[in-house]
């Protein structure tokens, strides 16, 4: 099908459209914000970062340039991930994707002449990148000499400074406004970008006078600024200020640093979280590479969400997996660590952080320095050694909160045993993970001294009185459809869960099975979520469409042409094969992959188009083809822009095997069908016809047959 363009003036021509999706890498780009693990045939998973979920159902196909959560419904092609990622329509995100892939965009009777060219979202990208330059060619000038000295004086070289961005914003009134005119942005564009503020003498700098930091989202792309006040005479109070809140800064979803510690992250499935820009420096250059920071307000559970998917491991498939981990070619176990302060402010934090989900909590340790100093501090004093051994001798959150409520008392009296016990159960009480309430509330009791009763007495009353909501993070999660292998199928299945990462050759092909590819046939029709029956004729259709739109070139083109609607008896099939057909049937073999699947879900229009991304990330039963394996082995290259790939020997005769199979039931309709007209003729010349037309369709459905045996024999 010949993909619709609005030609409306302005819009991007299709032929760059294209260009776009060829050259976007969908395994890059989500990756950028998802841990992405390889799990079976040329497929990776990992948690959604559309919906809050603690085991992965989000599944990804780069050789087909297709996604898909099974947990929240959403898929698509890498412009759809943009698009729920960014927030931005179809048109921004094309524009952004060109942006990053340098590919020049043309548009429908030309871009309008008294507008710049590029999506919003990319202009303000861009006057971040302008004012970050900006600010750091003013870092050396003779006014910024409080700023080096505030950064020298924090053991902080000039070298230093380069590596995270420091820069100085002057103490003119529209420096940077001037700057950014010069550049060809406009007024507007530095106001909505957070740069500006429009005052009573008209657009100002919003940073004056202050040291800056670039705020970066994962893949480096500068979002907004911190900043430090250096003079007296600043008319803003706030010792730091942020960009406020824009289309593309949110304070309650970047962190400072993870541009420069997400690969360290995803490596050591740590994260250490600490509360200033300085802090961040000085854990880097300590050696503790996986150190970010909050920017302007607390940590809070969309900070919580990122860091999860980053971390996050499934390495027991549908068992879910709590608590510190050990982690291969490392001493210390799997885990968010907070620099706290030991003061009231450090301790109010650490309470703060007891409204996460209790998975979170599980892996959250607390370090606090002696004296309460926090890491820059800390590094200037005792060195990065001492840094270094701050993270390492973290303790449990739960630990940290309960320990400190308690240590305030002088257990040795009865009353303050009393005050400790009061001062705890609260805190016991909102740990909601009914797997530990017990155990602390034991551990608590033993260190005050009192009776079991006691403790337990108080954290119930406590727990009534807060309204806790009662969790069990070790209970198995149940989802449908990650790409990992239900414990219903057992060892065979177990072995079709693998066979994606393994090396198989034709002697030693566990496909070859009949048992292990029934079993995960069944498995893939219990897993899909649009069409709720499970029988042999929903599987053969099922397998067929997931084969056709996966390995089109698997389908012989002429069994494939003698297909119709009557072939099919679900439904949702039913409608698909009249969108395959919409789309022009069969693709040619020049067809790029991600063309192929885009036009079948334009042609499926929205009630279809999930089936089709469900359809694309579904493990078929057979061996992996060698880009899969090579796919599995390390990073994918991205297969949208590629031709659709040959089929090989396996695929092809499956796919004839499961053509045959809906030929075969469409004869088997037709022949009903006439049988039950012939009962209702006399005997006659047209009777005698029908007969002949059995006696066809009989012998085609036998030939059929040999086919199919001839295929499971070879």
């Amino acid at each position: 099908m010949t993909v619709l363009l609005n030609v409306m003036a302005g819009m991007i021509k299709k032929e760059d459209v294209e260009q776009v999706r060829a050259r976007a890498d969908l395994y890059d780009i989500v990756s950028a914000s998802v841990t992405l693990k390889a799990s079976g045939t040329g497929t990776f998973v990992g948690l959604c970062p559309f919906h809050d979920e603690k085991t992965p159902s989000f599944n990804v196909r780069p050789a087909l340039g297709v996604w898909h959560c099974f947990g929240c419904g959403l898929g698509g092609d890498v412009f759809k991930f943009v698009e729920q990622q960014e927030n931005i329509d179809f048109r921004e995100a094309v524009e952004l994707l060109a942006d990053r892939y340098h590919i020049e965009l043309h548009y429908e009777n030309g871009p309008s002449p008294d507008k710049p060219v590029g999506s919003k979202r990319t202009r303000l990208l861009e006057a971040n990148e302008e004012a970050q330059r900006f600010f750091v060619s003013q870092i050396l000038t003779k006014e910024a000499l409080p700023a080096r000295k505030l950064l020298g004086g924090r053991n902080f070289s000039q070298a230093d400074c380069e590596r995270f961005g420091c820069g100085y914003a002057p103490q003119g009134w529209d420096n940077l406004v001037r700057h950014l005119a010069g550049k060809g942005f406009t007024q507007q564009e530095m106001l909505d970008a957070g740069l500006a503020r429009r005052g009573q003498r008209g657009v100002y700098d919003y940073f004056r006078g202050r040291v800056t930091w670039p705020i970066r989202d994962s893949t480096g792309r500068t979002l907004g600024f911190g900043a430090r006040k250096l003079y007296e005479d600043d008319t803003i109070n706030a010792k730091y200020i942020n960009t406020p809140d824009t289309a593309l800064y949110r304070k309650t979803q970047v962190l400072y640093g993870i541009d420069i510690a997400k690969s360290a992250i995803v490596k050591k499935r740590q994260a250490v979280i600490v509360e200033g820009y300085t802090d961040v420096m000085a854990m880097h250059l300590a050696g503790i590479d996986t150190a970010i920071a909050t920017c302007g307000t607390a940590f809070g559970a969309e900070h919580a969400k990122i860091v999860r998917r980053l971390i996050a491991d499934d390495s027991l498939g549908a068992v879910q997996l709590i608590g510190p981990l050990k982690v291969d070619g490392q001493s210390l176990s799997s885990r968010i660590v907070f620099t706290f302060d030991g003061d009231a402010a450090g301790q109010k934090a650490a309470l703060h952080a007891f409204g996460l989900d209790a998975t979170f909590l599980s892996q959250t340790f607390v370090a606090v320095a002696d004296d309460n100093l926090d890491p820059c501090d800390l590094r200037i004093e005792r060195g990065n050694e001492a840094v270094r051994s701050l993270v390492d001798h973290a303790k449990p959150l739960y630990d940290f909160v309960i320990d400190t409520a308690i240590g305030r008392f002088d257990t040795t009296y009865t009353t303050g045993q009393m005050g400790a016990v009061k001062a705890a159960a609260p805190l016991i009480a909102q740990i909601r993970d009914r797997s530990l309430l017990d155990l602390y509330t034991r551990k608590a009791t033993r260190r005050i001294g009192v009776d079991l009763d006691v403790m337990q007495r108080e954290v119930r009353q406590a727990r009534r009185q807060l309204h806790v909501r009662d969790e069990d993070a070790y209970a198995v999660k149940r989802r449908n459809g990650v790409g990992g292998v239900g414990p219903e199928f057992g060892e065979s299945a177990g072995i079709v869960g693998r066979a994606g990462n393994a090396q198989i050759g034709a002697d030693n092909n566990p496909y070859a099975n009949p048992a292990v590819r029934r079993s995960l046939e069944r498995r893939d029709a219990n897993e899909q979520t649009y069409y709720r029956i499970d029988d042999a004729v929903f599987v053969c259709e099922q397998q067929f469409m997931a084969t056709l739109i996966q390995v089109p070139r698997a389908i012989d083109p002429a069994m494939f042409a003698s297909l119709s609607l009557s072939n099919f008896m679900t439904p949702v099939f039913r409608s698909l094969f009249q969108a395959i057909a919409a789309a022009g049937g069969l693709p040619d073999v020049a067809t790029p992959q991600g063309l192929w699947l885009h036009n079948l879900a334009k042609a499926g229009g929205p009630l279809l188009e999930p089936v089709v991304n469900e359809l694309a990330v579904m493990p078929l039963p057979l061996p992996p083809s060698e880009d899969d394996l090579r796919a599995s082995e390390g990073k994918p290259t991205n297969g949208a822009e590629a031709q659709l790939r040959p089929a090989t020997p396996a695929e092809q005769q499956y796919a004839a095997e499961l053509t045959a199979k809906l030929l075969d039931m469409g004869f088997m309709r037709r022949i009903g069908a006439v049988r039950r007209r012939m009962a209702a003729l006399p005997d006659g010349e047209e009777k005698i016809a029908l007969l002949g037309q059995i006696t066809q369709m009989e012998t085609a459905r036998k030939d059929l047959q040999s086919q199919i045996f001839h295929n499971n024999v070879g």
